[in-house]
């Protein structure tokens, strides 16, 4: 077991799942009742961040914060962040809680970022950096494309092949992604690499990136991810994957 001092534990409220689907709510009651659940379910008094996990126009910005503020304040978590906002809402949102003294201060900004969706680098990116975010990428590896295990087909026990998630996948299994994943492949040969090594160390060393979020579902897989620490891309290697993977 490892000591809980050693372990960052990180979780975000906002979207729950029922039987019509996902349902989206930033209410601070919410939120609130969100996080209770969480510690109970972890068995914690605190979480080191707590999330909002998207943006909501159905409560208001300024009570969605305040609940990131009590969270805060009665020690339920230790640093508050967003997630999925665009970048005037993530610049909207660090100002609000960075122009009167005693608010939460937001720390970070949880977004999709890889070489198969670079869309935050217009704004999301430069808005970080502007409100002093770090910024953990989800879905790193492109909702797994990047990994090269759809080249020659759909697997049957792929995320692509399950009625669930065949529509978050399928958007990135198009011409152009299959160029951007030949590119990941042909470098991970040359280097001797997997190709989620590869693109894993490419958003990893992304300018503002503070870590990648890894969906691993198996100890074989989380070891495999885990192994990029030592590892760093060439700088001709990156050049050529921004190239092939930019607008």
């Amino acid at each position: 077991m490892v000591p809980r001092d050693e372990v960052v534990l990180a979780t975000k409220a906002g979207i729950s799942a029922s039987r019509g689907g996902r349902q989206y709510n930033t209410s601070r009651g919410h939120l609130l009742t969100t996080l209770d659940a969480s510690l109970r379910r972890l068995g914690v008094d605190h979480v080191d961040l707590w999330q909002v996990h998207i943006w909501s126009d159905e409560a208001p910005l300024e009570e969605t914060l305040s609940a990131l503020d009590t969270a805060v304040a009665s020690g339920r978590a230790s640093y508050v962040g967003v997630s999925n906002y665009t970048g005037w809402q993530t610049a909207q949102a660090a100002t609000w809680q960075r122009a009167v003294p005693g608010r939460a201060v937001l720390a970070s900004t949880q977004v999709e970022y890889s070489l198969l969706n670079r869309a935050v680098e217009l704004e999301v990116l430069p808005a970080a950096e502007a409100m002093g975010l770090g910024v953990l990428p989800w879905s790193p590896l492109g909702r797994g494309v990047l990994t090269g295990k759809y080249r020659s087909g759909t697997p049957s026990d792929s995320r692509a092949a399950s009625s669930h998630f065949a529509n978050f996948v399928g958007p990135y299994l198009g011409d152009r992604s299959s160029q951007v994943v030949e590119a990941v492949a042909r470098a991970a040969d040359g280097l001797g690499w997997t190709p989620l090594e590869v693109a894993l160390a490419w958003v990893r060393d992304r300018p503002g990136v503070t870590a990648p979020i890894v969906g691993a579902r198996t100890a074989t897989q989380l070891k495999g991810a885990l192994g990029v620490e030592e590892l760093s891309l060439p700088p001709e290697i990156v050049d050529a994957l921004d190239d092939v993977s930019g607008d």
